[in-house]
């Protein structure tokens, strides 16, 4: 006859026999109330309300135990000093779920154990029932009667004195761990968390903010993300075969460096039976399913229970905010979950918090009232931190977290959810054409939650809202941005609305002006005359997003130095706005300036004279002299001089829109390094060696930063420098 692993309620246990068995078993319990020895009076029993006192305090209550602790020096080094020491301190490790508190205890405990002697005593503080049974054994572990246990837990006497009585007059040093005290009212109720001159206590929990945590003699410790070689390193011990260490990066990477997502990744490679994943396979698979297949790797430790699970460790914290009278703390991580795990800048919210938005169509509903202290409570437990983004005030959440979440929001819900967030992020973002440094860092932190809206739920809104945010971007001069934005929109819109679609086609055209300012003209032109000849068939020649086409098509030919083409597309496209918008249209007046810049290079001083100062005058008739095509036609007028060598007109014109460009864009806005490589090559044309050579050696240290080292304007910088020098050495 075997026991089994199964469980029965009560006292009771499940076997397994062979043959005839006669079996009897007789419970003895302390005490008679109606909730057996554990409650005190006027507690409410529940199932396996009977339970005497845990099997052991002396072992941790951890399933299986942790392998290597990789990481967490600083912290392990406070608290072996600790266990080493006399004693009488409460130290707190407070963190997220998963990010390996029971971990950093377990360690502690084997620590104090096995090097300085100690006695080690662990309990579940993570409800009453489980601490005071455990405290209860922790008492008669240190020498307590069992009348007076039996008193204590029918409560006759106050519990926690009589196990800090013992506790106080142990013959033997102690650890005390009160593991998973998420809720600290538990600890509070009836004051068992106190310290000690004979031993110390360790408590971990996701609750930052408790004012228990703040007494005399308490020491709080925060547990964070590993760093990603630590991280790594993890998937490697428990995985040695799935890949190398670089793998195990990206891996690691995706996975956001939460331990508990680690241990499961890594326990998933190295027990499969069926299949064998390497870890870029894994990569792989995660990239299409999301971060949520994790907790398959449960299987391989051997257990299933919440803690040990990614999908379910949140649930327990959000379960105890709506214990506390706060459901709307799910409602609101639920919609923080359709965004990205990058910092949400708390105006984001503010529409809700001044009461102008309600969301009453989630479940429960979210208004003014509701908000703050469900945002409160989601901090408190660890489920999010506020950060501060260059002076932005934001809330940010755990990547995995956020896909644990999003994917456990029920099917009817989450039309809801999304209509909401695109509703709040289109309320957030900067006005269109707004261009100021304060509008650039506002648009630089919502467009990744834009863009994760629209991979969670793709519809007609939320691919809107992806194009707008990506024309934003290139718009605000980060075209880097702009570019590595652009596929991941591209492909979601076209599988919400299909290839043909004017977003979609629109969507293309940005990604393809971005490739150009980025210096890949090759591949924006095929990408340009792709569109051009789906916008031609679908829209006609007219159509406005067509001539755009034509437009983007002659920049990317001008730069491939197949200028004749670059000409004919461009007059195209003015002839097409003038004909379509009107002579002065600021699409007319823009592509105009494009062929300014064309006519010298194709050597036509005579068109050039006529149209050069012409375009200048319409500009600043029709848009105003700070309008941002006004200044391109100054800079491209003043290059064309240049480029005539009429060095003595170019310079003024040259160093006005410098001066116009830092004023209105900053210094290292693209444009800005344009009019910077213009005015240094005409000093240099002036004869001023040195100070051409001392304006191009800065631009192209900004140029690199701003653009990359390997950009075809950066290295051309670096040329320019590198002949100059020689120049003024000979």
């Amino acid at each position: 006859m075997s026991e089994l692993g199964a469980r029965a309620s009560g006292q009771g246990r499940i076997f397994q026999t062979s043959g005839d068995q006669y079996i009897e078993e007789h419970h003895h319990h302390y005490g008679a109330g109606a909730g057996g020895p554990l409650f005190g009076r006027g507690a409410v029993p529940s199932a396996g309300a009977g339970q005497a006192a845990p099997d052991s305090v002396r072992m941790p209550l951890v399933g299986r135990a942790p392998g290597i602790l990789r990481n967490r020096e600083e912290l392990r080094e406070k608290l072996g000093a600790a266990v080493a020491g006399a004693g009488g301190d409460i130290h707190v490790v407070y963190g997220m779920g998963g990010c390996g508190k029971t971990a950093l205890a377990y360690w502690l405990f084997n620590e104090a154990v096995r090097v300085h002697g100690r006695v080690g005593f662990w309990v579940n503080a993570s409800e009453l029932m489980s601490l005071r049974a455990g405290m209860l054994a922790v008492a008669g572990d240190r020498g307590a009667e069992a009348g007076e246990l039996a008193a204590a837990a029918a409560g006759r006497r106050a519990a926690a004195d009589l196990v800090w009585h013992y506790l106080d007059h142990s013959a033997d040093p102690w650890l005390l761990v009160l593991d998973n005290a998420d809720d600290p009212t538990v600890l509070e109720s009836g004051a068992w968390l106190r310290p000690s001159g004979r031993g110390t206590v360790l408590v971990t929990t996701r609750h930052a903010t408790s004012p228990l945590w703040r007494g005399p003699g308490v020491h709080r410790h925060a547990l964070g993300l590993l760093p990603l070689e630590e991280a790594a390193q993890v998937l490697c011990d428990l995985a040695p075969d799935a890949g190398d260490v670089e793998s195990a990066r990206k891996v690691a990477e995706r996975l956001g460096r939460l331990p508990l997502a680690l241990t499961l990744a890594g326990s998933h490679l190295a027990h499969q039976l069926l299949e064998s994943w390497s870890m870029d396979e894994y990569d792989r698979k995660l990239g299409e399913e999301s971060t949520v297949m994790v907790d398959r790797g449960a299987a391989g430790r051997g257990g299933s229970q919440s803690r040990q699970l990614v999908g379910r460790t949140w649930q327990l914290s959000l379960d105890a905010l709506a214990g506390q009278g706060l459901p709307e703390a799910t409602t609101l991580l639920r919609l923080l979950s359709f965004l990205a795990a990058d910092p949400v800048p708390l105006s984001v919210l503010l529409p809700v918090a001044r009461g102008e938005v309600t969301l009453d169509a989630l479940e429960p509903s979210l208004g003014a009232e509701q908000l703050e202290p469900a945002l409160k409570g989601l901090i408190d437990h660890s489920l999010t931190e506020l950060v501060n983004v260059d002076g932005a005030r934001c809330v940010q959440a755990h990547g995995v977290l956020l896909d644990s979440v999003a994917a456990g929001v029920p099917d009817e819900r989450r039309a809801a959810v999304a209509e909401a967030a695109a509703s709040l992020l289109e309320a957030a973002l900067p006005e269109e054409g707004a261009d100021s440094p304060e509008s650039r860092s506002r648009l630089a932190l919502l467009a990744p939650h834009a863009t994760r809206l629209l991979a969670v739920a793709a519809d007609e809104r939320t691919a809107t809202l992806g194009v707008r945010v990506l024309r934003q971007v290139y718009d605000s001069g980060d075209y880097a941005a702009a570019l590595a934005l652009a596929p991941t929109v591209v492909e979601a819109v076209r599988g919400v609305l299909g290839t043909e679609h004017r977003l979609v086609l629109n969507a293309q055209h940005l990604q393809g002006t971005a490739l150009f300012r980025m210096g890949r003209f090759a591949e924006a032109e095929a990408l340009h005359r792709g569109v051009l000849e789906r916008r031609e068939t679908l829209l006609g020649a007219e159509d406005v997003d067509t001539l755009h086409s034509c437009a983007a098509l002659s920049q990317a030919l001008d730069l491939l130095d197949r200028d004749e083409e670059a000409e004919s597309w461009g007059r195209r496209a003015l002839d097409g706005y003038r004909r379509t918008l009107g002579e002065d249209s600021a699409e007319a007046l823009f592509i105009w300036c494009g062929l300014i810049e064309i006519l010298p290079q194709l050597g036509k001083e005579r068109e050039f004279a006529a149209e050069g100062l012409a375009l200048v005058e319409a500009c600043e008739r029709a848009l105003g002299p700070d309008h941002p095509t006004t200044v391109l036609a100054r800079h491209d007028y003043a290059g064309g001089l240049f480029e005539f060598g009429r060095h003595e007109e170019a310079e003024p014109m040259a160093r006005q829109v410098l001066a116009d460009r830092n004023r209105l864009q900053g210094p290292d806005h693209p444009l800005t390094l344009s009019a910077t490589s213009l005015t240094a090559r005409i000093t240099h044309g002036l004869g001023r060696i040195d100070d051409a050579v001392r304006m191009m050696k800065e631009l192209s240290e900004r140029r690199a930063r701003v653009l990359g080292h390997e950009h075809p304007f950066a290295a051309a910088d670096r040329a320019w420098v590198a002949t100059w020098q020689a120049e003024a050495r000979g």
